[in-house]
């Protein structure tokens, strides 16, 4: 693979391969889903189980054996091969506070970057049967059919989502949160992956997470940005690794939702 300056064949091919090993990894965490299983808590506050430690580990082994010069990072078993020109990045369960409460709104996340620059992007939501693929200069497909974001442009028109309300209690932009929330024409709490997805979709118009790691964000800077969209973090900047994430579906909505987070910032 030309690694400066990958072809369109050649990340169509990485598309092809990360969707495939979303749904394989999808496989391993629905075996889990619904079950009683042990949930530990991790020094940053955030669940873990064996679902999401399997799902990555067969994720890592998989690229491993087909791209052995690949770098790795993955939130479960941390990075190998730092530096490496193509680096695969993997939330092998995000929404593990929905799975293990039997909630469907969790997904397998892999994104794929070439030189420091996000060029694929999958999610896989196994237990709603839903797949959304994107790569650079490829568009973005749900299911296998291409999907764009709605043409809705208007905050007064839009559904409005958020992971969690309680995660803008004492941050800085809780004050503009709330503005945001009071012109939006409804707000929803379909977070995590999946609220991007109804954004990249065609089904929401803004889904915003004011804290984030960059294996959350991995593949939706592709996604969002090959189904028409925007993806900044919430100071603009179209990064995964912001630690913060607005999805939008026009530059001018997205420019309106930035103002009123940065209100009081």
């Amino acid at each position: 693979m030309n690694e400066s300056n990958p072809t369109g064949t050649e990340l169509a091919d990485l598309a092809r391969t990360a969707e495939e090993l979303a749904r394989a990894a999808g496989e391993v965490a629905l075996g889990y889903f619904g079950a009683r299983i042990e949930v530990e808590t991790k020094a940053d506050d955030t669940p873990v189980t064996i679902a999401d430690r399997e799902t990555e580990s067969l994720l890592r082994a998989e690229i491993q054996r087909r791209y052995p010069d690949h770098g790795i990072f993955g939130e479960e078993h941390g990075e190998v091969r730092p530096g490496a020109p193509v680096r695969w990045i993997l939330d092998p369960i995000d929404g593990t506070k929905s799975f293990v409460h039997g909630v469907p709104l969790w997904g397998v996340l892999i994104g794929i970057e070439v030189g420091g620059e996000p060029v694929v992007g999958v999610v896989h939501l196994p237990a709603l049967g839903e797949t959304v693929t994107a790569a650079r200069g490829l568009g973005c497909r749900w299911n296998g059919e291409p999907c764009s974001v709605s043409a809705e442009n208007r905050l007064e028109g839009s559904l409005v989502l958020t992971s969690d309300e309680t995660a803008f209690h004492s941050h800085p932009a809780e004050a503009g949160w709330r503005a945001l929330a009071a012109a939006a024409r409804i707000t929803r709490s379909w977070g995590d992956c999946y609220g991007h997805v109804l954004v990249a979709t065609g089904r929401a118009q803004v889904m915003v997470d004011p804290v984030l790691a960059s294996w959350d964000a991995a593949p939706l800077l592709t996604i969002l940005t090959e189904a028409g969209g925007c993806f900044t973090d919430v100071s603009g900047e179209p990064t995964i690794h912001g630690r913060s994430a607005v999805s939008s579906t026009h530059p001018a909505l997205h420019a309106r939702v930035l103002e009123l987070l940065a209100a009081d910032l």
